[in-house]
Formats: C-alpha cells, structure tokens, sequence
C-alpha cells in the first residue's frame, strides 16, 4: 500500500474523516495500478488515437495538481515542478504520493465553513465539498488508468504469441 493508514492525518473535524479517507484509498488505487506497469510499458498506446502510459501519468499529476488548487485551493506547486525528473513508473508513483501526503494533510486541517464556502468551478459557484465529489463520482482520478492494464495485458498475450 502506497500510503498506508498509519499516515492518514485525523480529519479536524470528525465530519470530514470520509473525505480524507475517500482521497487516500483513491490514491492507492491508482498508485497500485502505476506499479503494474514497467519502464518499457511506458511507451504503450492501447489505441493509435489514445495516449501512451507516459502521457497518461504526465496529465494526472497535472490534472490533480490543477484540479486540487485551481478549484478547492490547496497549496500546489508551479507546473512545471510537478512531473519528476526522471521519467520511470517509480518516479511517478512516488510523486503521486508525495503529492498526495500533501493535499491530505491540508484538507485534514480544514473545518466546515471552508468545506461549505463557494470556489469557483468552470465559471460558476460551488460549495467545496459538491466540487471534491464531483470530481469522484464522475471517477476522473482512476478512469484514465482503470482499463490500462487489461489492455497491456491483452498486448502483452497477443505478443507472446507472435513471438512463439
């Protein structure tokens, strides 16, 4: 487990436990399914109009990092000091983490009236607690990644098979 529960943070208040604890277990889910992978499975495209592995990690670290503090206003860092250095499956997986550890622990701290105050959300007004779920119930944290390994797997067989 990539973040365990002995380093999930207590929720402020005890109301919003399930959002802090909804967060992590999403984030090990993807964090589970990026270890499947290998550093040569970057480089997979399922599809030749669908993006590769690679570019897959690429936009979620940036797409959490945009969605986290663009819309709930979590401290983020500039874009270009999200993606790692090195572009290896542990390198992402690690900065999915550390990036996670970061904004659990912000949202932990938060009390009711900032999870109730409007923030902007693609042009209108919305509670922060309507903006964090949303974001779930529409699953565009793991919807990327979730079909990702049956696909490389299929891959991987129909390969075998040409090869032997």
């Amino acid at each position: 487990m990539a973040i365990p529960a002995t380093e999930v943070p207590v929720a402020r208040e005890p109301l919003f436990q399930h959002i802090v604890d909804t967060y992590i277990s999403e984030t090990n889910k993807v964090i589970s399914t990026w270890k499947c992978f290998t550093d040569a499975d970057l480089v997979y495209r399922p599809h030749p109009k669908s993006s590769t592995v690679l570019e897959i990690l690429r936009h979620q670290l940036l797409s959490e990092r945009r969605f986290f503090g663009e819309f709930l206003g979590t401290p983020e860092p500039r874009a270009e000091q999200v993606l790692p250095t090195q572009e290896n499956v542990e390198a992402f997986w690690r900065r999915m983490r550390e990036s996670a550890i970061g904004r659990v622990r912000f949202l932990a701290g938060q009390n009711q009236d900032w999870w109730l105050a409007p923030a902007p959300f693609f042009g209108q007004q919305r509670q922060r607690i309507w903006i964090f779920w949303r974001r779930f119930f529409t699953r565009h944290t793991t919807a990327r990644t979730d079909s990702l390994p049956a696909s490389l797997e299929q891959a991987r067989t129909i390969n075998l098979r040409a090869d032997g």
